[in-house]
């Protein structure tokens, strides 16, 4: 693909998402969600492979439904309400078909089966879009409408999408299905506790964005797209290797990095909500999480795999590691300690 196309899709992408995330008229909201899910379509089917175009083709089935139920939800609100604001959701089937779109968006359970796939059939870089800046338009209207929204339905997602999303990632040999069932398992945690602190849930998404580019742009950079390859890429990055261990334990949740902010934070306010049977059962179920990510960690940089592999070593790496991959991962790993500063901030 050449640069001057790349450079559409990628502005295109930004236009989609400011219009999206800045917009309080739903006709634009849907126009933002529209031209996203056009300029990602081209890089998701670049390489021509089988796979990549079907992936192309689920992903667009998917986002048109959603973005139709998007259409409908607001249009039912308008008619019954007169309003086209999207703070002004107040009708009860309108908020349940919204509910229901949002989640296609995203990839909540039950409407989870496309997001795995789509993953897939993607390269790594296209798969780190998918799994942040394209679920940032989506949770950005459910912050605007989640008083309107009914925790109930939310919080049956949440709890779904958390142990689904940690259960089906315990087989996967596949690093981006790990990492999409990874995204499932996240988006059950702002899910839960969008309708009783919203800011608390874009906090979430931010973190796990920061941890999210952090993995893909380490696995891009180490070119690992299967376990055991995962294995053999000690000898081409050793440091970026041990790096990577601790990027996926903050991912996981564990203290003390940065992944524990948002979990402690969403376990503390649900307590305060008196929903601590909720918060109960999440963390536990994150804990099959745990077992994937720890998996993951354990062949990157603790199993040396056996004398007769079928994968040769990889020559080492001598070039310097991104910058980018730098700043990422030491945010990963760091930003526990001025919690109080970032709680300020948000």
């Amino acid at each position: 693909m050449n640069p001057q196309a790349k450079l559409i899709f990628a502005l295109s992408l930004t236009l989609g998402t400011t219009l999206t995330i800045s917009s309080n008229h739903w006709i634009m909201a849907w126009t933002g969600l529209e031209i996203n899910t056009l300029a990602i379509l081209p890089l998701i089917s670049k390489s021509h492979h089988p796979r990549a175009i079907e992936a192309a083709t689920k992903y667009f089935l998917v986002q048109a439904a959603a973005s139709t139920l998007v259409l409908f939800s607001s249009m039912t609100n308008a008619w019954h309400t007169g309003q086209w604001d999207i703070t002004q959701l107040s009708h009860p089937t309108s908020c349940l078909i919204l509910t229901v779109a949002l989640a296609m968006k995203l990839g909540l359970v039950p409407f989870h089966f496309w997001f795995p796939e789509v993953l897939q059939g993607s390269s790594l870089i296209v798969g780190l879009l998918l799994s942040t800046l394209m679920k940032f338009p989506p949770i950005t209207l459910l912050y605007l409408t989640s008083p309107s929204l009914k925790p109930s339905v939310l919080m049956t997602m949440a709890i779904l999408s958390t142990a689904l999303g940690g259960w089906m990632g315990l087989n996967q040999t596949q690093t981006r299905k790990i990492l999409a069932f990874s995204s499932i398992s996240h988006l059950g945690w702002m899910a839960i506790i969008i309708a009783y602190s919203p800011k608390l849930a874009l906090l979430n998404f931010y973190l796990y964005t920061l941890m999210t580019a952090a993995v893909f742009l380490s696995l891009n950079s180490i070119k690992a797209l299967k376990l055991s390859t995962l294995m053999t890429t000690w000898t081409k990055a050793p440091s970026l290797n041990a790096i990577l261990l601790l990027t996926l334990l903050s991912l996981a949740g564990l203290p003390p990095l940065t992944g524990f902010l948002p979990k402690w934070l969403i376990i503390q306010e649900l307590t305060k909500q008196e929903v601590a049977l909720a918060a109960t059962i999440i963390a536990l179920l994150s804990l099959l999480g745990l077992f994937f990510y720890l998996r993951l960690a354990y062949c990157a940089t603790i199993t040396l795999p056996p004398h007769t592999t079928n994968h040769m070593k990889q020559w080492y790496n001598n070039k310097p590691t991104n910058t980018m991959v730098a700043v990422l991962t030491t945010m990963s790993l760091m930003l526990l300690p001025i919690s109080p500063i970032i709680l300020a901030v948000v």
